[in-house]
């Protein structure tokens, strides 16, 4: 394998940033600044790979399916979630956790929690259009509150992604936005007294809209997404806009897809024309007509 694998999509310090490593294991990664208005594009070789667990390499290189947003294989898949916080199998975790509320469209919002180091990181790799922090203590209050809210307000903690990328392009106005997300922040703190941890300190409420950030505005509407790479595929287009794991590239024939870029990670990746558009199958956004083959 002598191309480079993507690690996926990040937004470190508010932009996005593509993470790259060697297929073959050598030398260090590199990262890709993302910027919108620029032209990008690759192609799939060979087949997609395991991408191994806590930065370990898979021991066997199994080879994954085409259509997996996880890139691992069972065993990696097990051990990599045992040592997650969403496993609750570390309770004496010293460090300090946020709860927060978020809001990726009309009637569709969640609580989560994130680690207090990594600041909104984790809201835009989850494209939360807005958001607000809830509160603030040790983790395991962090994840009784989460609870509370999933229980007492029926408050989900988890929201597909393609329920998200379906409402991006007729979102409300910002004061739409910090509106919605504030009757939920209303809501959860009138909770106080009844099952609200007493180690979880409540933060005031703050709107983070991210939408400028992502570059939702004025980018157009998504017609399809990538449902997969394959061998020889390409993906070409100009950046327009990212939210979470999302690329959103214009095609040369004036299209926008959507790239998950949770689908390219595990493959061999090489450059491509970024005028060569998009070769791989793709699905309506929204649940549309599917066009699930090659165009």
């Amino acid at each position: 394998m002598s191309g480079w694998w993507c690690t996926g999509l990040r937004w470190p310090d508010g932009e996005p940033v593509l993470g790259w490593e060697r297929g073959d294991g050598t030398g260090p990664g590199r990262v890709s600044v993302l910027a919108y208005g620029r032209e990008l594009g690759f192609r799939a070789e060979g087949e997609r790979h395991c991408t191994g667990a806590r930065g370990n390499p898979c021991p066997v290189g199994a080879v994954v399916p085409v259509r997996s947003t996880g890139a691992r294989c069972a065993e990696c898949a097990r051990l990599d979630r045992a040592h997650s916080v969403a496993a609750d199998t570390i309770a004496d975790d010293p460090r300090t956790y946020r709860v927060y509320l978020a809001w990726f469209g009309p009637g569709m919002v969640k609580v989560g929690i994130t680690g207090e180091a990594r600041g909104a990181a984790r809201l835009r790799e989850q494209g939360a259009v807005v958001f607000s922090w809830l509160g603030r203590g040790p983790l395991m209050a962090a994840r009784r509150t989460e609870e509370l809210l999933r229980s007492a307000l029926g408050v989900p903690d988890r929201i597909p992604y393609a329920r998200k990328r379906a409402v991006r392009d007729a979102l409300p106005c910002e004061a739409e936005r910090a509106a919605a997300i504030e009757g939920l922040y209303r809501r959860a703190a009138a909770l106080e007294g009844a099952g609200w941890p007493e180690a979880l300190e409540r933060l005031p409420f703050a709107a983070v809209d991210h939408a400028g950030v992502f570059g939702l505005a004025g980018a157009g509407p998504a017609a399809r997404a990538v449902t997969g790479l394959v061998d020889g595929g390409v993906v070409a287009g100009r950046l327009v806009a990212a939210a979470g794991p999302d690329l959103h590239l214009e095609t040369p024939d004036g299209g926008i897809v959507v790239l998950d870029t949770r689908l390219v990670t595990g493959w061999d990746l090489v450059g491509a024309d970024p005028r060569a558009g998009v070769s791989v199958p793709v699905v309506a956004v929204g649940g549309g007509a599917v066009q699930d083959g090659l165009f």
